[in-house]
């Protein structure tokens, strides 16, 4: 609320067109949810009405603490203008049909990204597979918000609008188990490509091998909250002797990908997963400036192997 209200550009909402012409919200579901719950006209999946919401005071608009769309109490409710404001904000919608082929789809959504805003690779790749399976989408939303995944990563709330958490969930549905003798850059270059094909052939595999993979994410970021949580995806500072900093991606690919590769073949894990981190951030290939100029398909056919082997139980 606050982007509208400061005259901020909203990022684009994302709907599947079907057959009969309905749309299917495929990304921006929490800006439409906040913006329906904030006028009263959310309503949850059992047909029930939600609270209205009421606003929290932010850096640029504190005087948003705790007012509502409407309140008989002057002061606690948004004014005219405010309001006037929220329902004239534009917001941008991109529209794919249902009846084109996956690859027309995803085609679309990169012309379409040469125009105004650049969209991520996620919110292209969310697109296309709303269309391919929404099903599947479903269940790769109910994974990034799985309380034990959402605790470890603990992700800022621009990196979740930015839908990072979904990217974190596709990056280990495919590479937790990627085989050992494709772990190299030819397998693995343009590795948003390698992300969009993975994860499309997934969608249309099958319910059996989703439930699958579920658990096994499931199973390993419970693990990963019960042995060290958020402590396990920041950087160990021997000098410090403590965890610094916020969440690490190359922690993700170490760890993260490691423990569920030994889950996913039913292997033991390594008990101590907090010692784990230390000793690799104490390893002299990962001082600082370990990760400058190197690709993302170059770090990860060192760190997946890596995480494998100090996970190892």
């Amino acid at each position: 609320m606050e982007s509208i209200l400061l005259g901020i550009p909203l990022p684009s909402i994302f709907v599947a067109q079907t057959e009969d012409g309905k749309w299917e919200l495929v990304d921006g579901l929490q800006r439409v949810s906040t913006i329906l719950q904030l006028q009263g006209e959310l309503i949850d999946d059992s047909g029930q009405r939600l609270a209205p919401l009421a606003l929290e005071g932010t850096d640029y608009l504190p005087s948003l603490e705790g007012k509502t769309w409407e309140h008989a109490d002057k002061k606690r409710a948004l004014s005219e203008a405010q309001r006037l404001d929220i329902k004239r904000a534009k917001i941008d919608i991109k529209i794919i049909k249902r009846d084109s082929s996956p690859q027309a789809k995803y085609d679309l959504f990169h012309r379409l990204n040469s125009y105004g805003t650049a969209l991520t690779p996620q919110e292209l790749r969310s697109s296309l597979l709303v269309a391919v399976s929404s099903e599947f989408f479903t269940q790769l939303e109910n994974m990034a918000t799985y309380p034990s995944f959402v605790e470890c990563v603990s992700l800022s709330e621009r990196l979740v609008e930015e839908r990072f958490d979904l990217e974190l969930v596709t990056r280990f549905l495919i590479l937790h188990n990627w085989p050992n003798e494709k772990l190299n850059l030819t397998s693995l270059r343009d590795l948003p490509k390698v992300l969009d094909d993975a994860i499309v052939r997934l969608a249309i595999d099958g319910r059996s091998s989703h439930r699958q993979l579920a658990k096994v994410f499931e199973d390993t970021f419970d693990l990963i909250s019960a042995s060290g949580g958020q402590q396990i995806f920041r950087r160990w500072d021997n000098q410090k002797g403590d965890f610094t900093g916020s969440f690490l991606l190359s922690a993700f690919e170490i760890f993260g990908l490691g423990v569920g590769y030994h889950l996913a073949n039913h292997q033991r894990v390594r008990p101590n997963l907090v010692q784990a981190s230390k000793d690799v951030w104490t390893m002299p290939k990962m001082q600082a400036g370990y990760a400058t100029g190197r690709s993302t398909e170059a770090r990860l056919i060192e760190f997946v192997p890596l995480g494998r082997k100090v996970t190892e139980g």
